[in-house]
């Protein structure tokens, strides 16, 4: 879940209270450094009127996570028709869907109401919108392109590649983003998890008492361990800062991290919801060619991913080398 600034922090946020309209606003945001601008100018702004409105209803941050399947979901219902105006709905759909996205992360942070449940949710609610809209676009594609329809196991294979592609992109940009913002706002601003960490938990648990509470924690490590075993160097830097900083990281050494992570924030939120979304309108409502939006994901985002991948790394092993060499002050 989009919940990323601490208690106390979110306890100050007050509606309608001394504070502005544009700093309670503000407060609602997870940090300008990972904001993306239509986000920032258009989804923001709308998710934070539908958080104040919950606020007052009493609506929780899941219930609306929750209200965002269904919304999404139907979109995906929407785009298999090959009729325009329906398509045209379908879209509307997933922006009302993606506002609620934006909604639930403002509100938990408003009201303090988060959990990892609540995280675990938001980012499934995301999985459930697009599988509803790969499958839609795989059944369009089977009755109405001749290429399709007389190969029709091509296009499913499409989906299943494209699917593992955006949860690994999803995955990633998710980490990344969680990366800068510990270094940003410190552990409790951000949502950066350790796998022993969650291991331990998970141990903890008992099938016969907690069965729910372990299966859901059985997803979310293998989540986090994928994470980790796909960015060695930033492992081994976590370790280095633990040896050398313990919990107390010099902020200088935060603000060097952050100058050379943040241009990379760019990146992580063009593998999130809006440039997807904008290729996945494209193919629908202009090209007419849905199969494509898997294309866009199986190329573009694909080469951006391995780029970013390639970049943070890259910091990684430099800063790690500073943090070993003794003679270099913090």
């Amino acid at each position: 879940m989009t919940n990323n600034t601490t208690g106390k922090e979110n306890k100050d946020v007050k509606v309608g209270s001394k504070g502005s309209l544009r700093s309670n606003f503000k407060a609602s945001l997870k940090s300008m450094d990972t904001e993306e601008h239509i986000d920032l100018y258009f989804y923001r702004p709308i998710g934070y009127a539908w958080a104040v409105l919950a606020r007052r209803l009493g609506i929780t941050p899941n219930a609306i996570t929750i209200a965002s399947i269904f919304l999404g979901v139907g979109a995906g219902v929407c785009f298999y028709f090959n009729n325009i105006w329906i398509n045209i709905a379908g879209a509307l759909l997933l922006i009302w869907a993606d506002s609620f996205d934006s909604a639930d992360g403002q509100l938990a942070r408003m009201t303090g109401q988060y959990s990892r449940i609540g995280r675990i949710l938001d980012g499934l609610s995301g999985d459930l919108w697009f599988a509803a809209i790969y499958v839609a676009i795989c059944l369009r594609e089977n009755v109405t392109s001749e290429f399709f329809m007389a190969h029709h196991w091509v296009i499913w294979v499409m989906a299943v590649m494209t699917g593992l592609c955006h949860a690994t992109q999803a995955a990633m940009g998710d980490y990344y983003r969680q990366f800068h913002l510990y270094f940003l706002k410190g552990e409790e601003g951000s949502e950066l998890e350790n796998a022993d960490d969650l291991r331990r938990k998970y141990n903890a648990l008992s099938w016969g008492r907690d069965f729910w509470q372990k299966l859901v924690m059985t997803f979310y490590l293998n989540y986090t361990v994928g994470q980790e075993s796909r960015t060695p160097r930033m492992q081994r830097l976590r370790a280095a800062i633990r040896e050398r900083f313990g919990t107390r990281i010099p902020q200088s050494f935060r603000d060097e991290f952050r100058s050379l992570s943040l241009p990379l924030m760019k990146y992580t939120n063009i593998l999130s919801f809006n440039v997807r979304t904008i290729a996945l309108f494209a193919a629908i409502l202009i090209f007419r060619m849905p199969w494509l939006y898997f294309a866009f994901e199986l190329t573009v985002l694909n080469v951006l991913l391995i780029y970013m991948m390639f970049r943070h790394e890259r910091i990684c092993r430099l800063l790690t080398e500073k943090i070993k060499d003794k003679n270099h002050e913090y």
